[in-house]
């Protein structure tokens, strides 16, 4: 099976709306599969598709897996949509697709989630604590949102520069690196 690499901040791909799935298919379960291997080979708890190119509203998570040894628990979200949200919470996020940093995040406690299973039967999936956090956060990826959106613009400024510096030691003196200004890759 080959891996899609994981897109990376400021690649203007995730700031897109993903598009609805219209039909379940084979293709779609494959690439769900596809999606929870990347996930735990990164390794990391929750992956949307918009993060591997694939602008449509499909996500995975698994919040119970935390190593090699522990049992998985994956869950795919097809269509998700927050239909409930109660009480506040922060919480210390990251994402594969923002590298090299955290930040705390506010976000609703308690969520309740709406979406379609992979046999495409309607779910409702009632979350709390990190499980909460992890569906908005995927949720987010799916509404061209990333974490790094719901900070300070000072926190999101420092980091910018700091990747912008980053992106310029990796790629080789004859590319040209990010555009920042219009949040684009040239």
């Amino acid at each position: 099976m080959a891996m899609h690499p994981i897109l990376k901040f400021p690649d203007p791909r995730l700031k897109q709306i993903a598009q609805p799935i219209a039909a379940i298919s084979d293709e779609l379960r494959t690439l769900a599969q596809e999606m929870l291997a990347i996930m735990y080979d990164e390794p990391g708890i929750g992956l949307a598709a918009p993060q591997i190119g694939k602008s449509i509203r499909l996500a995975v998570v698994d919040t119970d897996w935390s190593d090699e040894d522990k049992a998985r628990n994956p869950i795919v979200l097809v269509n998700p949509e927050i239909i409930l949200r109660e009480g506040g919470i922060t919480w210390e996020e990251g994402c594969l697709s923002v590298p090299d940093f955290t930040a705390d995040v506010k976000r609703s406690a308690r969520v309740r989630v709406r979406c379609l299973d992979l046999d495409g039967n309607e779910v409702i999936h009632e979350a709390e604590g990190l499980r909460a956090v992890c569906f908005q956060h995927e949720i987010d990826h799916l509404d061209g949102i990333l974490f790094i959106d719901r900070i300070s613009r000072l926190k999101r400024g420092i980091y910018t520069k700091k990747r912008t510096k980053q992106i310029k030691r990796e790629t080789p003196s004859d590319e040209t690196g990010p555009d920042f200004t219009h949040g684009a890759t040239r």
